[in-house]
């Protein structure tokens, strides 16, 4: 299935074909083809080294790809800056998640954006509203904030990626990149971050979702893609994988098996009892 083809059917909102980038000799991606539709969730899967953050920054406009081709809505486009990509719906939402731990959690939602009242001298920013509209995003989230003048840094791990992923869909996300959202989680959080990636597909997003974990990747997923490299090493709809497999090709398989081998009691010779 090729990257124009999504598991659901619907149009392809953004996508890469055969995309390099180079920096100086090292080759941190080579001829990468991924896609994303509208309500999916395609998992970027890869160890460390992988080639993961160089993708992500081509996606969100921090790094020019040097080949290949980058459409958005199926028109070939290029990316200066984030603020582009971020034009374009396309959100991004990093491990540091990009707030103000001692700030409100209102003001974090909107970080610059906030909505005003009056005119001129007298223009100033809507706190009420700008209050109201947070509470309604985030209950939609399933989260119920009773305090907006809270500071985020006092909500839960689960709770800071509801902010972010609510923030991103209220100011016209389309695409929406998580950068290993989970990873810094224990098992009961996980779930509720994954929870919040579920709804935002579910409200038509196309999501790509970052992660070393296959775990936290295949209940989510609608399309799982490895990276090895810099280069794509597997591209599989959910249909067409199960977890264990999903598993073993992340960790990869053979190199495993030879490892366990290695490892085993049989391998190791017995030291000898004489002398």
């Amino acid at each position: 299935m090729s990257a124009t083809e999504t598991t659901n059917g619907d149009r392809t909102l953004l996508e890469v074909r055969n995309v390099s980038k180079y920096f100086g000799n090292v080759v941190a991606l080579k001829d990468i083809t991924v896609g994303v539709g509208a309500g999916e969730v395609t998992c970027v899967l890869g160890d460390n080294g992988a080639g993961k953050s160089t993708f992500i920054k081509i996606l969100s406009g921090v790094h020019k790809h040097d080949e290949g081709e980058l459409l958005v809505d199926g028109e070939e486009t290029h990316f200066s800056s984030p603020r582009e990509a971020k034009a374009l719906g396309i959100a991004t939402v990093f491990q540091d998640l990009a707030t103000v731990p001692l700030m409100s959690i209102w003001r974090n939602f909107f970080l610059g954006s906030e909505p005003t009242k009056g005119r001129g001298p007298l223009r100033r920013i809507d706190v009420r509203d700008a209050q109201e509209v947070m509470v309604g995003e985030l209950r939609k989230m399933g989260i119920d904030v009773r305090d907006p003048d809270q500071p985020v840094g006092t909500l839960s791990g689960g709770e800071r990626q509801a902010v972010a992923i609510a923030r991103a869909v209220y100011f016209g996300a389309k695409v929406l990149i998580l950068d290993e959202p989970t990873s810094a989680l224990g098992v009961k959080q996980s779930g509720v971050v994954l929870r919040y990636v579920a709804q935002a597909r579910d409200r038509g997003l196309g999501v790509i979702f970052i992660t070393h974990n296959p775990h936290h990747a295949f209940p989510v997923g609608d399309r799982f893609v490895i990276l090895n490299r810099g280069r794509l090493t597997g591209d599989w709809p959910k249909n067409g994988i199960s977890r264990d497999e999903l598993v073993k090709e992340m960790s990869g398989g053979a190199e495993l098996e030879a490892l366990e081998h290695e490892l085993s009691r049989e391998g190791i010779e017995e030291p000898s009892s004489e002398g």
